[in-house]
């Protein structure tokens, strides 16, 4: 068998009586979806259901899959301690998967458990399937802090344990949308919240998955959403096959959006490579980039495909404009990868004879050595852009009122602690958040006193 059928399902508590106590009455159509979904559900009477949880543990560099043979959960965190759940694992699967996850090199299995505990992500859409269908197997697997493409890479992997295990298989993508819908929600509001629900709601309508890989990072993130992985987990279960969408519901009165929508899959289909072709656009996007390179982005590719093609420094350009060789200043290079950040590493000041030397230095360790990321790999380099910031000498200010957090970043000091913000960048719109970030850099805390200094860049991108 494969997967029979898959789902984009919300997991609000509130939705369950027990929880909501009549708030729940304010979502009738989510109610009414969700109830659509649970019968369709009993009625393919699947063996195993996988559930794509975003709130059990989330790793940067690793997928988890929930171990062993049964977890209990409950609403107890939600007031509603008598409202209990118990689900039996299909160790055959998580096996399954766990092996083909490493034959295919995508870092996924079953250790790192945190909280044997069902989390509401699986719980909630539980809930209303059981009202209806109770005889099946559970598979808990996390999002993970890897890029769109990896969880694609994985809903291939889901898709192929179910071949290999032949069960009758249904997949939920466990999903709330942006959280910023209204000024007087939980969350308040960002005009990102309801332009990110349009883009997935018209995704989830039509199935145009390309379009789902495609959403840019900071969209989502000022969205504050929670389930586009899941919903790029489930997109790759339907790599090079046809999916019949269907968006049941969507509504957002609580200030978050809640879609419901059900794929049917359908015949095979190459033309619907999606992966492959997202790829393909992003190393012509690349290249599109290449072509329009200044000096200094040149040079901070150049010593990084370098070192990572042959292992050995860049030899030293000698056909380097004057402004590159005559001056001396702090540099950051920053490595982006289909429009996420890759790596950036950089200097305060200077720390060699000039800023072309500077900026191999910090290519290759933005690459190679920033300890937030895997070191860059040959594989890699044809996706990468970068983009190199000139430093101007640090200069002290008495106060936050000296700074713009478009023109000017900032540096914090507390004893031996510093840290440092650029300006301009995407997500930080107030001098308060730029300090705040650059003292949690920092490890410094809002209750010590610091050392305020500003700077100014020129930005190559």
């Amino acid at each position: 068998m494969a997967i029979i059928r898959a789902y984009v399902l919300p997991h609000p508590p509130l939705a369950v009586p027990g929880v909501g106590r009549g708030q729940e009455k304010e979502i009738g159509k989510t109610l009414s979806a969700f109830d659509e979904v649970a019968m369709e559900i009993a009625g393919l009477a699947p063996e195993t259901i996988v559930f794509i949880t975003p709130h059990n543990v989330l790793y940067a560099d690793y997928f988890h899959i929930s171990p062993g043979k049964s977890a209990r959960g409950d609403f107890a965190r939600f007031n509603a301690s008598g409202v209990r759940f118990e689900a039996r694992y299909d160790e055959e699967f998580v096996t399954v998967m766990s092996k083909l996850a490493e034959q295919s090199g995508i870092p996924a299995g079953t250790l790192g458990e945190r909280d044997v505990k069902l989390d509401h992500g699986v719980t909630v859409p539980m809930w209303f399937i059981n009202e209806r269908f109770t005889d099946y197997m559970t598979v808990r697997v996390s999002q993970s802090g890897l890029d769109p493409a990896e969880h694609y890479r994985l809903g291939r992997i889901i898709a192929e344990a179910a071949e290999e295990t032949e069960r009758k298989t249904v997949l939920i993508a466990s999903a709330d949308l942006s959280h910023k819908l209204k000024q007087d929600g939980p969350y308040g509001f960002s005009p990102e919240g309801p332009e990110f629900d349009g883009i997935i709601a018209k995704i989830l309508d039509e199935g145009k998955f390309l379009d789902l890989l495609e959403i840019p990072e900071d969209l989502r993130e000022k969205a504050a959403e929670c389930g586009y992985n899941s919903i790029t987990t489930l997109a790759g279960c339907f790599d090079r096959q046809r999916a019949e969408p269907r968006l049941l519901s969507y509504e957002g009165p609580f200030g978050v959006g809640y879609a419901i929508a059900s794929f049917v899959p359908g015949e095979p289909d190459e033309s619907r490579n999606i992966l492959e072709q997202f790829e393909e656009q992003a190393i012509l996007g690349a290249k599109k980039s290449r072509d329009s390179e200044d000096h200094y982005r040149s040079l901070a590719r150049w010593s990084l495909e370098h070192k990572v093609k042959s292992g050995k420094e860049l030899p030293f350009p000698d056909d380097l404009p004057d402004e590159l060789l005559e001056s001396r200043a702090g540099v950051f290079v920053s490595l982006h990868k289909n429009g996420r950040l890759r790596g950036c590493i950089g200097t305060i000041g200077p720390t060699t004879d000039n800023i072309a030397r500077e900026i191999i230095q910090n290519a290759v360790s933005a690459g190679l050595t920033d300890t937030r990321f895997d070191p860059v790999s040959i594989a890699e380099l044809p996706y990468l852009t970068y983009k190199v910031d000139v430093l101007s000498s640090p200069e002290p200010i008495s106060s936050s009122n000296e700074l713009n957090v478009r023109r000017y970043g900032v540096i914090v000091t507390s004893g031996y602690k510093r840290g440092l913000l650029l300006p301009n960048l995407d997500g930080v719109d107030t001098v308060e958040e730029q300090i705040s970030i650059a003292r949690r850099k920092a490890g410094i805390s809002e209750n010590e006193k610091i050392k305020l200094e500003r700077f100014e860049v020129i930005r190559h991108e």
